[in-house]
This record gives C-alpha cells, structure tokens and sequence, in this order.
C-alpha cells in the first residue's frame, strides 16, 4: 500500500526548520546548547564551586580528545588516556592547592605523558611526546588558570566578566567586522577577521569591561580598560591559534560534539588563551592598587 505524497508545502517547511542558517550552523541547536553551557556555568561559579571545577576538567578532557583526533589525521599519534588524567588532575590541584600545585600537577603530568608513550612504544615516539605536551599545555593547563582566577577574591564575578568581555570580543568583532572590514589581519589563517573588527572588538568590551569593573568588580572604572585590552588580545591570538591549526589540518571543526557549535575546541579557542591573560591582569591590577 503506497502512502500519499506529502504536499509540496509541508516539504518546504520542514526543509526551511531543519536547514542551518546564513553562517553554515543549525540556529536552533546552536541557541539552546549555548544556553545550557551558559547555565551550567553559572551555576557552578555561583552556587557550587566544585561542579565548576568538575566542568573545567570535563571541557579539558573532551578539548584533549578532539585535538588527539585531529592530530590522527597528520598521522600523530597522542594517547589520550594520560591527557586525560591530567585534564582532571589540574584543575582540582588549582582549586584546592593555588599555583603551586598547578605547577606540580603540570610537571607530574608531563611525565606520565613521557612514560606512557615511552612505554607503549612504536614509531614516532618523540613527535608523539612534543605534540600531546603541546596539546596538554594548550588546552587544560591554560584553562585551569581560571580555576585559580576563581579562587580569587570576588572570583565568581572575575571569571564572570572573562566570559563576559570573550562574548563581547565575539559579538562586536563580528558586527563591525561584517560592516566595515575590509583589511584582514591573518589572510592565510582566518580570511574573515580583519583590523576594523579587532577595533570594534577592543571598543566593545571596554565599554564591557568598565561597567563590570564598576558593577560587579567593586574597582575604579579605569581598571576595565587594561583589562578588557588584555582580554581581547589574547582571546584574538586563541582564536587565530586555533584557527591555524584546523586549516593546517585541513577541518572545518574539531568535531561535531556540540550541535550547532561545531566541537568543545571551537568554542574553547579564545577562553583557553583569555583564562591566563585575566588571572594575570587580576594579580598585576591587586598589585598595582594595593601600592597606591
């Protein structure tokens, strides 16, 4: 028994909710998983310290995943049990033991990279140790410094505002970058992003960033704009980072873990290098009033 057609109509409606939008992505999807990230954050930040710390290792253990399986396809071979491992281990150590202890969990984790790959064995030994130290010192030992700007006081609202000015840094680098870009900043690693959108980026999360520092930091106004400077610059160079690593690979995205978004990595690129950048602008800034 052979069913009716469905009308054209119904075809075309049902294609027009499922197609992605202008800029290649299911909207839909992109909108409700970045909402329940963004919850799931703050929640942690806000209400319970350790579910935070706990969302850091799990972002550092799927970043490290996508990354080793990107690298397989230059034929390099990362094991992703001890990235793992450490993932976890950092940013606990950051929590609960400070700098130190994120120096000490770094170093031990270094070596259990050398061990395992030394004694698993095979070829290419020693490019596989470079490249997962190097994926291990991009992705959970950069991130983990935003469990230590967490533990600061008023950390909540320090790491708060980091997210805040990478969100402005996307937004309005966007914005202006679309209207009035016309000269690129890296043609041959991110054609689209361009100087007039790195301008429009600064010039957004200042204005971000002085009303954070008024609001919610407690500090004078003119903090907001060392601070948003550093936080754009460095979320920039994480974006490009990334950026230079897929299109040596060949990808598009790291993985498709996240609907919508494309992998944990592509959403990861400009927080893991902006973490350190507003730690540091935060031990240099407390410094800086505290002679005053």
């Amino acid at each position: 028994m052979t069913t009716p057609a469905e009308p054209a109509s119904r075809r075309s409606r049902r294609a027009e909710r499922t197609k992605p939008s202008r800029a290649g992505r299911n909207l839909p999807a992109a909108i409700a998983v970045g909402v329940i990230l963004l919850a799931a954050v703050l929640a942690g930040l806000f209400f319970f310290p350790v579910a935070f710390v706990a969302t850091v290792a799990v972002f550092g253990v799927f970043g490290c995943w996508e990354v080793a399986r990107a690298l397989s396809v230059a034929d390099v071979d990362v094991p992703i049990v001890p990235l793992a491992a450490g993932s976890v281990a950092l940013p606990f150590a950051a929590h609960y033991g400070g700098p130190e202890a994120l120096g000490f969990a770094l170093a031990g984790a270094v070596v259990l990279i050398v061990l395992w790959r030394v004694i698993e064995g095979g070829r290419g030994v020693i490019r596989s140790i470079t490249a997962s130290t190097g994926v291990f010192l991009w992705v959970p030992f950069l991130m983990s410094f935003a469990v230590l700007l967490f533990a600061r006081e008023k950390g909540h609202f320090m790491v708060a505002t980091m997210l805040l000015l990478v969100v402005a840094n996307d937004t309005f680098g966007y914005l202006i970058g679309a209207f009035f870009g016309k000269h690129p900043m890296a043609p041959k690693i991110s054609p689209k992003k361009s100087w007039e959108g790195f301008a429009g980026s600064v010039g957004g999360a200042i204005l971000v960033a002085i009303g954070a520092a008024v609001f919610l930091l407690d500090v004078p106004w003119w903090v907001g704009v060392p601070l948003a400077v550093a936080t754009v610059a460095a979320a920039t160079a994480g974006d490009l980072a990334e950026s230079m690593v897929k299109r040596e690979l060949g990808i598009k995205d790291m993985s498709n873990l996240l609907p919508g978004h494309g992998g944990v990595m592509d959403r990861l690129d400009s927080i893991v290098f902006a973490a350190p950048a507003a730690y540091l602008m935060a031990v240099v800034l407390t410094s800086a009033m505290g002679r005053a």
